[in-house]
């Protein structure tokens, strides 16, 4: 039995594992969940290690790489539905009173994918800003709802930047096939595309935003929080298949469900955006677990949308504690990563 990915050594692990960040970004963008991926990731250089006796090198080894890692995620994508996040599924509400928040089980939710510089920060800038800005949610979103292999042929072509010949060879397909993949993906894609301002790169997020935000966040403060967001912000919290439109209603709900618990955030980023890894406690003396992820994007000096991803599991992916002592005070929390 071959030991796992991590423990490889040797010429193969000098030569692969650095190739390993972008294989992450590229399965996740494939099945859009950062579990699945790592999963996924650690099967591909297991396969290569296996493999590594016969590569000729007739394609270079990062090529050969993704050949494995995207019929990996084909592989995958032959059992499971796509993912999706709870704006994909219907029309949000403004009425926060009336709608009941359930989780639904049923759904296979995205999740939120650790920003790049924060995991890997002797990564080269220029494929740090690449990475951040092909996993931005609502491009991954997007992915999703393309066919499996709709999709890998798009990602390898418009995002790793292969040729339809090349991919052609990754997919053991003819150039024509690819062309045609290419083609319905687009097609469908525009159709239906995410709003722009969502998916290409935002500027620098003034930090001071995501220090009121954060402060409003611990202390309760409804009213501060309502100067922060848009007009017509949307918070969206998976897997709970009800979201909200608008800042009263965003508001209303922080008001009557969020702030009923004391809570405290440490700084992080997600697919490309500030983002905060939240911790609730509903008793003085107990500590704070860790609630989940809160994905924040900025539009005009403002929050345009919150994407809540309620899974207190996903901290430990960026790197933070489960628990936060019971004595840590608003706007005291260690800084994270």
């Amino acid at each position: 039995m071959p030991p796992p990915a991590a423990a490889l050594d040797g010429p193969f692990a000098e030569l692969a594992v650095p190739y390993r960040q972008e294989l992450l970004a590229h399965c996740y963008r494939m099945v859009g969940s950062l579990h699945d991926a790592e999963d996924l990731v650690q099967e591909t250089l297991l396969r290569a290690w296996r493999g590594y006796g016969s590569f000729d090198g007739r394609a270079s080894l990062r090529t050969w790489l993704y050949r494995i890692a995207t019929n990996t995620c084909l592989t995958a994508l032959g059992s499971t539905h796509r993912r999706v996040l709870p704006s994909g599924l219907g029309t949000g509400t403004s009425d926060s009173e009336g709608a009941a928040p359930r989780r639904d089980g049923e759904v296979l939710w995205l999740e939120p994918f650790p920003t790049p510089e924060l995991t890997a920060p002797e990564t080269d800038p220029a494929s740090i800003v690449a990475l951040r800005d092909t996993t931005r949610l609502a491009l991954i979103a997007a992915f999703q709802r393309l066919p499996a292999r709709q999709r890998a042929a798009l990602v390898l072509v418009d995002v790793v930047g292969y040729t339809p010949a090349e991919v052609a060879g990754l997919l053991d397909v003819t150039v024509i096939s690819v062309r045609s993949l290419l083609q319905r993906a687009r097609t469908t894609l525009a159709a239906d595309a995410p709003e722009p301002e969502r998916v290409v790169p935002t500027p620098d997020v003034d930090a001071g935003l995501l220090d009121r935000y954060l402060r409003a966040f611990e202390t309760s403060d409804t009213a501060e929080l309502a100067r922060l967001l848009a007009a017509d912000v949307a918070y969206e919290m998976p897997p709970i298949p009800v979201w909200f439109t608008g800042r009263a209603a965003v508001a209303d709900h922080h008001a009557r469900r969020v702030f009923r618990h004391e809570c405290r955030g440490l700084t992080v980023s997600a697919n490309g955006y500030p983002a905060l890894a939240t911790y609730l406690r509903s008793s003085a003396g107990e500590p704070f677990a860790a609630h989940g992820i809160q994905v924040i994007e900025p539009r005009g000096g403002l929050i345009a949308r919150i994407t809540v991803f309620l899974d207190g599991t996903l901290v430990g992916r960026f790197g933070l504690p489960a628990f936060l002592p019971a004595g840590t005070a608003a706007g005291r929390a260690p800084s994270g990563r």
